[in-house]
């Protein structure tokens, strides 16, 4: 498939940047693959579709305070420093993304927070815009992670321009996260509420816990019209044994195995053995799923309302047929659904 196939137009109202005022009345679209039915819904009707021993696999990743602003020495100009990912602990390097990128040399020194409690010197330039960064502190490694957190800004993704706010510190996080080291949220999982998981829990549904840290490379455009040659950013992913169990049992038992996102797709299908079941799996992953691609894991799947040419709505199209979404697509413009980050949400069965 090539890449102008994932065109459509989204009218910029859609791209909403705050989150519906409950986690889980956000709309829920119910789309079946076998007879092409399209459903409107609210997201908590979700449990009526699932029954005693199906499985929900979810990416229980948590999202850091990763976009710091500071100062350069000398000049005083103000830099955004967004922390991509820790390189080494001990030294306090980190792959980082600065801008404006144009400003900063290696050798400089860059001052964050009001009395400059924290230092950071430029030691590498990587890419045009990455680069690496030592944190010039002395302190035990508890103490540095309290300062990044205490200066640190929830890491909204850029579409969405206004400053971070001390709520989004709370919904830019699906309340089941726990395991530090993401940019960005896993978002379909955003609209899941204590109560609503408590209500699956208590009708036989189980949990599969997996983590893959998403990075900034989910939102990274496609750039070539032939997808074959679309790399994807690393992402790091850990599918423990337990997971591993919960997943196959229901495979066995003919039960759904619902992937909740389109990041807990990308590591279920990273780590497959030759007869379709689920492997404990520790590493990267830089997997690309488009059309066509048959799955091995999953038999449903929750979502967010994906932006035209994008690698996540190239995954959903891969599992729920083509023709099919991208019919829910319009059909989703139409009634008003709300796109991206904070938006609604599709249940595919």
């Amino acid at each position: 498939m090539k890449l102008s196939q994932f065109k459509f137009n989204l009218p910029k109202d859609l791209l909403v940047d705050h989150p519906a005022a409950q986690r889980d009345e956000s709309k829920l679209m119910v789309i079946d693959r076998k007879t092409g039915k399209i459903e409107h819904k609210v997201f908590k009707d979700i449990i009526k579709y699932f029954a005693e021993g199906d499985v929900m696999v979810l990416n229980d990743t948590k999202v850091f305070p990763a976009r710091l602003y500071g100062n350069k020495e000398k000049t005083g100009a103000k830099i955004e420093v967004f922390l991509l990912r820790e390189l080494n602990r001990e030294s306090h390097l980190w792959d980082v993304l600065v801008d404006p990128a144009r400003k900063i040399r290696i050798g400089n020194k860059l001052y964050f927070g009001d009395d400059d409690s924290l230092v950071a010197e430029v030691i590498d330039n990587t890419t045009s815009r990455g680069r690496t960064l030592r944190f010039l502190f002395d302190g035990p490694y508890e103490e540095f992670k309290r300062l990044i957190e205490s200066l640190g800004h929830t890491p909204l993704p850029k579409y969405i321009r206004r400053e971070a706010k001390p709520e989004d510190k709370e919904r830019y996080q699906t309340v089941y996260a726990s395991k530090e080291g993401a940019v960005a949220a896993p978002t379909a999982g955003l609209h899941f509420s204590k109560d609503l998981l408590k209500r699956l829990e208590l009708k036989g549904i189980q949990f599969a816990h997996l983590t893959l840290h998403v990075g900034l490379g989910t939102f990274r455009s496609v750039e070539v019209e032939d997808l074959t040659k679309h790399k994807m950013d690393s992402e790091q992913v850990d599918i423990p044994q337990k997971a591993v169990d919960i997943v196959n049992k229901a495979k066995d038992r003919k039960k759904k195995v619902c992937i909740v996102g389109t990041t807990s797709m990308r590591a279920v299908e990273t780590s497959v053995s030759t007869d379709g079941y689920l492997k404990p799996f520790s590493g990267w992953t830089n997997k690309f799923i488009f059309p066509p691609y048959d799955f091995s894991v999953g038999n449903c799947m929750i979502t967010n309302f994906h932006t035209p040419e994008s690698t996540l709505l190239m995954q959903v199209c891969a599992f729920g047929g083509y023709d099919l979404i991208m019919k829910a697509y319009k059909e989703a413009i139409k009634n008003k659904y709300r796109f991206f980050t904070y938006g609604d949400a599709m249940l595919i069965l």
